[in-house]
């Protein structure tokens, strides 16, 4: 599914309840996230769409590296040398997408949760288990603009993973929230903003703390890992989040 224009030069693919985001400006294109290994047409489609050639895409950004934000890096970075960017702390976590130890077992955490099982099998069925890692070409540290098309600031936001970063974008409203801030958790089945729940995350009270940079960056837009756009503010956001705490 594509959404154009989700804000100022800001288009969205979504598929299996995961989100990539294109930044467009004039200078060329960037990616955030790499979603799962089967968005690689949508991608396709959707540049066919806004009319810009592959050639087009100078960065790919990474709010992280779990394997569902990976999927379609490695083929991007080998057949068409896209660069790709993620935080210092979570390059490892990007070469090796599976590696990482949630506060809770993330086998067993759904079965308790029935509503989650449609959305984990819908991202199983489109590659989530046979994702490729190795992706990471260069690091970044948070609050330093990149210096790639749309120019995003990375906002460290530790607890989803060691170095997670929500992505700024100046002149638009908007923040990228990756998984620190969702409106649809995929292992609850639950619609809303707030964090991703223990069984994918590392610690939940770092994440919830975290959230504090939506206070100091405030936006009208919110783009998240999974689920809708929130284009209601940030203070009602946090309100949402905070009331569902930590799970």
């Amino acid at each position: 599914m594509l959404r154009l224009n989700v804000s100022d030069g800001v288009h969205v693919m979504t598929h299996a309840y995961v989100n990539s985001y294109l930044i467009e400006d004039q200078g060329g294109l960037t990616l955030v996230d790499a979603g799962l290994p089967s968005m690689w047409p949508i991608l396709l489609e959707l540049l066919e769409t806004i009319g810009r050639p592959i050639d087009d895409l100078e960065a790919m950004v990474l709010t992280h590296g779990h394997f569902d934000h990976v999927g379609i890096a490695a083929r991007l970075r080998r057949d068409h040398h896209v660069p790709v960017y993620v935080h210092g702390h979570d390059v490892e976590l990007a070469a090796h997408p599976y590696r990482y130890t949630p506060q809770r077992n993330r086998l067993l955490y759904p079965l308790f949760r029935p509503a989650s099982l449609p959305v984990l099998g819908r991202m199983a069925l489109a590659g989530a288990l046979h994702v490729r890692g190795g992706t990471a070409s260069r690091s970044f540290a948070h609050s330093e603009q990149l210096q790639v098309p749309g120019g995003p600031i990375p906002r460290h936001t530790p607890g989803h993973t060691a170095g997670h970063c929500m992505l700024e974008l100046p002149g638009r409203d908007t923040m990228i929230t990756g998984d620190a801030l969702v409106t649809l958790d995929p292992y609850t089945g639950k619609t809303g903003p707030q964090i991703v729940a223990s069984a994918a995350t590392q610690d939940t009270n770092q994440a919830i703390e975290s959230l504090k940079v939506l206070e100091a960056y405030p936006t009208t837009t919110l783009l998240p890992g999974h689920g809708m756009p929130w284009q209601l503010g940030t203070p009602t956001a946090l309100r949402h989040a905070r009331a569902v705490g930590e799970h």
